[in-house]
């Protein structure tokens, strides 16, 4: 199973809210960038271009998107609520009913390719 398939796989597991949630990120990751690339890495959803970009995870009572390099990223729209004191990472958590900012978070999606040169600085 390729990872694609397997991230399809995961989300029509997940009976609950976190199924729509995690398709929902993975649209506007993909939309943010399409030249972006689908991996599988240790057990979760990852996407890379030219290095480690985001990744989505699920948990009980969240869905978090954890971006790899989020610590050197502007954040103006104030998106990242979680992991703020790690030295690389940054995340938000994702819960239940919680609105989701597109455009926002597509620009944090950009921000996050062109830190690792894979795209134009936004």
């Amino acid at each position: 199973m390729n990872p694609s398939e397997r991230i399809d796989q995961q989300i029509a597991e997940l009976a609950d809210w976190r199924g729509p949630m995690v398709a929902r990120l993975r649209k506007l990751i993909l939309e943010a960038d399409p030249d972006i690339t689908e991996e599988w890495k240790w057990d979760t959803a990852v996407w890379s271009h030219q290095g480690l970009v985001c990744a989505v995870g699920t948990f009980k009572k969240a869905v978090k998107m954890n971006f790899f390099q989020g610590a050197f990223l502007e954040d103006p729209q104030k998106l990242f609520n979680a992991g703020l004191d790690a030295k690389k990472t940054r995340a938000i958590d994702f819960h239940e009913g919680d609105a989701v900012d597109e455009s926002a978070l597509k620009d944090l999606i950009r921000a996050a390719v062109a830190h690792n040169g894979g795209g134009k600085r936004v």
